[in-house]
């Protein structure tokens, strides 16, 4: 099967060829005005318009390589790393080797000498219960999460690349520890497009939750793919979107003559020069015109039913957005954004662990549980993918750097081991896949690399990792780079 191929990506010669045919042929944008209404409406070729050609919006829904298993991704990322020891791998062993000196055996190959002087073991205070008919092992730091058990499907074997933040988060959401690579969600969109013409296809939304360890806009960059493709940033108070609304005094109408008259400006120069961001400038207005109408209905909750916000816990902590924003995540692959991305930091508990990681817990808990089960009683579970998990583990010794104060001490970060979760989206709930040692330290089954991780989420969406590719700079880019492997256990 042939990569994807979208609007604005033909070679050079096609961009001749386009070139030509907009100088040359006097109908040309009644043409691709044509074609967009006919898309809007249904009418265009029968998979939606996944041509390259006529001017057919590149956020119009394609077909994918092969028959998916889910629809939409929300993605719960939780920058900063959450401990995995603390939350889901229970580790007796650590109990008998608390505040003892790490192992020889567990430091092979280290050349810290720092951890290799004075790590000792630091076991988890806390308690774990198995949950669900499948026995899945929470700590009491998570009581919601574990109600939904036999729906999640738990990877305890995930290692990454680098235990630094910043290029470990890139290579999570970009395939890539460095910046200028698209991210997960501009290339499910581009792959994809959109079942929404009212809202982008690429939505990120960030917890009020202070100042943390986050790459910045560069984790839903579109980088060089096209800039549709780029997420968009929702505020979940307030305005959606700044400058959004329109300029006091504006009536809709006036509003869509302006914008109209923007546009016919901006197709009067394609017509002389046919540059594709002009082309995204254009889809830019028109989108940002409908959304005018249908971003604040979006974060209207008046619809909403009172156990239905109480479910989320929306109310009870008015300072923390985590929760109204899983609510307009399921608000918005209701209408058709094909992936939705919420950032929580931060989880970067160097020092004083056990209150700081209560508080996130206690934030994030019971949105998660309810997502789920709201998706599920919706019936909209089986087509929207879940993703929970930061960018890297915790270490199984407490971080000597920050002391060693009675109650007060963390963890550092740690590449080599941590977990996540998937619910949803075809996914087979109620399974834990891969095993770490007796300290949490390393994979001893089943290892799944973040680029595993990737071309699986790709494959619950219908797409083939290394068939999703953009030629840039004479190489052939996808977003598991030159790696990755499905875990088909993950759907077994």
């Amino acid at each position: 099967m042939t990569p994807v191929s979208l609007p604005f990506h033909e070679h050079q010669r096609q961009e001749l060829q386009r070139r030509c045919f907009l100088t040359q042929s006097t109908t040309g944008l009644g043409g691709i005005a044509l074609a967009s209404l006919l898309q809007r409406d249904g009418a265009a070729s029968g998979h939606g318009g996944t041509s390259g050609h006529g001017g057919i919006s590149p956020l119009a829904t394609r077909q994918p390589h092969f028959t998916p298993r889910a629809k939409n991704v929300i993605f719960l990322f939780m920058a900063g790393a959450p401990s995995q020891l603390d939350l889901f791998d229970p580790k007796p062993e650590m109990r008998r080797l608390h505040q003892q000196p790490v192992p020889a055996s567990f430091l092979q190959g280290l050349n810290d000498s720092l951890i290799k002087g004075s790590a000792r073991v630091m076991a988890s205070p806390r308690t774990f219960t198995r949950h669900g008919q499948c026995g899945m092992d929470f700590s009491d730091y998570l009581p919601h999460m574990a109600t939904v058990a036999d729906d999640l499907c738990m990877i305890r074997s995930l290692h990454t690349d680098t235990s630094n933040h910043d290029p470990a988060q890139l290579l999570m959401q970009c395939g890539v520890p460095r910046f200028g690579s698209p991210s997960m969600g501009s290339w499910i969109t581009y792959g994809l497009g959109s079942e929404s013409q009212e809202l982008p296809g690429f939505v990120v939304l960030l917890s009020n939750n202070g100042p943390g360890d986050i790459a910045g806009t560069s984790l839903w960059d579109s980088a060089f793919l096209p800039a549709p493709y780029r997420g968009v940033t929702f505020r979940s108070q307030g305005d959606p979107i700044l400058h959004l609304a329109s300029p006091q005094g504006y009536t809709p109408r006036r509003q869509r003559d302006r914008i109209a008259a923007i546009n016919d400006l901006n197709r009067l120069r394609l017509q002389s020069q046919p540059d594709p961001e002009i082309t995204s400038r254009i889809e830019a207005y028109e989108l940002a015109f409908r959304m005018q109408t249908s971003a604040p209905e979006l974060l209207d909750f008046a619809q909403e039913t009172p156990s239905t916000l109480a479910g989320y816990g929306i109310g009870k902590v008015e300072s923390d957005t985590f929760a109204r924003n899983c609510l307009l995540a399921r608000r918005m692959v209701e209408r058709g954004v094909r992936f939705v991305q919420l950032y929580h930091y931060t989880w970067d508990d160097h020092s004083d662990l056990n209150t700081k990681l209560k508080e996130n817990c206690d934030k994030t808990d019971r949105p998660v549980a309810t997502l789920i089960r709201d998706l599920k009683q919706r019936g909209m579970l089986d087509d929207t993918l879940i993703v929970w998990g930061g960018e890297f583990g915790r270490t199984p010794m407490n971080e000597v750097r920050r002391g060693n104060s009675p109650e007060k001490e963390g963890r550092d970060h740690h590449q080599d081991a941590f977990t996540m979760l998937l619910a949803g989206g075809g996914v087979r709930g109620g399974q834990v896949i891969g095993a770490t040692d007796d300290l949490g330290f390393r994979p001893i089954k089943d290892p799944v690399h973040v680029n595993d991780l990737q071309a699986t989420i790709l494959h619950a969406l219908g797409l083939n990792h290394e068939q999703l590719t953009f030629r840039h700079q004479g190489r052939d880019f996808r977003l598991t780079d030159v790696a990755g492997n499905v875990v088909l256990q993950v759907f077994e």
